[in-house]
């Protein structure tokens, strides 16, 4: 029998193609099913059943009521936090630009450049640069504090003396001592009586000492190692530290090592430490000493409330007005107002009577304060007390300025102060004095007040009686973006004429 050959799959025989199955029309949308409504769950659900879901579905809808009410009060919320801020922002922009407060701390051994100022000026300004350059020294950032007392210097103001001494003493601490002797002849020849000259004449001293001698800037100097000497007798024994501290002050020790001995004497309260902080206050050493002495006491002494006399003392006994600016922040750390009163009604330069009554702040007699504005002669001033007036929401006396001051500027300030008060007879008022007012851009402020306050009834008064017609078009135009039936009445009465 011959064989059988093989069979290949691909010689087998096909199963035939099944038909192509047309494709299926897309499902219709189910409606909606109330699972509650269902023909079997109908039968089978009992009455408690029925009720706990009636329940639960009360419960959410109580529960979205809720979360819409809480919506509401958010919204609420932040309304008046958004005018809480808008009134800060307004508060913050009657203080002066150049200063921001810096909180003062005086609970531990920290190096005084940390406290050169209670208010640090802002960056850029003279105050600014000497305060970093300090901060620079104070952590051997030698080529940055030189830049900021260059500039110090440079610029020739109240604090050049001071910097031209501090550059000094950085271009000794670089090493470069031809320079440095030239700052300090620069200093003796433009500023020939300057506090900064004794200081000087010790680190000039210091300089030719070591001459000849290689200075590095990263070496622990003589002067490093009486700090650390001084914090650690101070942190050990503080009573044993006192003598030498007032050994160090009367010494031609540099100002740097001077600041670190007039902060020890603050940490202690012993009636000679003290003694000692006075005699520096009252201007015993250079300048920086003198005003980081007066800060140590104006905050040591705040809780006992016994800096007062002193600092008046030392106001009236000075004509530097970085001391003068110094004892202004110290008094208005301790609330003194009685001070500061006496300081805005006396002071003659204009920019610390301005400080001086912005120390004093809203909490000020509102009697005082109007006498501060009858008496004053600066705009700048008058406008500032207008600011605590308003704060003091003091309605009458601003109702006065509107009416009566010379200075249409003063009469638009007062007019917008009112406006922003709660005062129901402050819209009456502004409609009063608006058919006197014979400045138009006086009297476009008080259209513009009484459009804040939405005061219709106000606007449409105005209108009445505007003689002016462009004017008049301006009230009309406010009054037909108002959405009120007051404010409909009248555009009709307008139209039927």
């Amino acid at each position: 029998v011959a064989p059988v050959a093989p069979v290949e799959p691909w010689d087998q025989p096909q199963p035939a193609a099944a038909p192509r199955l047309a494709p299926m029309p897309p499902m219709p949308p189910m409606p909606p099913v109330d699972v509650w409504a269902h023909p079997m769950l109908a039968g089978d659900l009992d009455d408690d059943v029925r009720e706990q879901a009636e329940q639960a579905r009360e419960m959410a809808r109580e529960m979205a009521e809720q979360t819409r009410e809480q919506e509401r009060e958010i919204s609420q919320q932040a309304r008046e936090a958004a005018q809480q801020a808008r009134e800060m922002v307004r508060e913050s922009l009657n203080i002066d630009s150049e200063i921001a407060g810096m909180k003062f701390r005086f609970d531990g051994l920290i190096p005084p450049a940390a406290f050169a100022q209670d208010k640090v000026l802002v960056r850029g300004s003279e105050g600014g640069l000497y305060q970093r350059g300090q901060n620079d020294i104070e952590n051997h950032r030698w080529d940055q504090a030189l830049e900021d007392f260059s500039q110090v210097a440079a610029r020739g103001g109240t604090r050049a003396d001071g910097a031209l001494y501090w550059k000094a003493y950085t271009l000794h601490r670089l090493g470069r001592r031809e320079e440095a002797m030239a700052a300090i002849a620069e200093l003796r020849k433009s500023y020939a009586s300057s506090r900064w000259l004794d200081d000087a004449k010790a680190l000039e001293v210091e300089i030719k000492q070591s001459s000849g001698q290689k200075v590095s800037p990263e070496g622990e100097s003589d002067e490093e190692l009486k700090l650390l000497a001084l914090n650690g007798l101070m942190q050990s024994d503080p009573e044993r530290a006192l003598p030498a501290v007032e050994t160090l002050m009367k010494s031609g020790q540099s100002p740097r090592v001077k600041q670190h001995a007039l902060f020890v004497l603050a940490q202690n309260s012993s009636p000679r430490a003290q003694q000692l902080l006075e005699q520096v206050a009252r201007g015993g050493g250079n300048p920086d000493l003198q005003l980081l002495a007066l800060r140590y006491i104006g905050e040591g002494r705040r809780k006992q409330g016994t800096a007062g006399p002193l600092l008046s003392e030392v106001y009236a006994s000075t004509s530097d007005v970085n001391v003068k600016r110094a004892i202004i922040n110290a008094l208005a750390s301790g609330r003194e107002k009685d001070r500061l009163l006496q300081i805005a009604k006396t002071e003659k330069a204009v920019d610390l009577r301005m400080e001086a009554i912005q120390s004093l702040g809203s909490g000020s007699d509102q009697a005082e304060l109007w006498q501060l504005y009858q008496a004053e002669t600066s705009p700048e001033v008058k406008q500032q007390i207008l600011s605590l007036m308003s704060r003091g929401a003091n309605t009458d006396k601003l109702v006065e300025v509107a009416r009566t001051d010379k200075d249409a500027k003063l009469r638009r300030s007062a007019i917008r102060s009112l406006s922003s008060m709660k005062a129901a007879n402050s819209g009456d008022a502004l409609v009063s004095i608006y058919a006197s007012e014979q400045d138009q851009q006086v009297k476009r402020t008080i259209i513009d007040s009484l459009c804040g306050q939405n005061n219709v009834k106000g606007l449409v008064t105005l209108a009445r009686s505007e003689k002016d017609s462009q004017m008049r078009r301006d009230l009309v135009n406010r009054l037909a973006g108002m959405h009120s039936k007051e404010a409909e009445d009248y555009l009709l009465e307008l139209l039927n004429k």
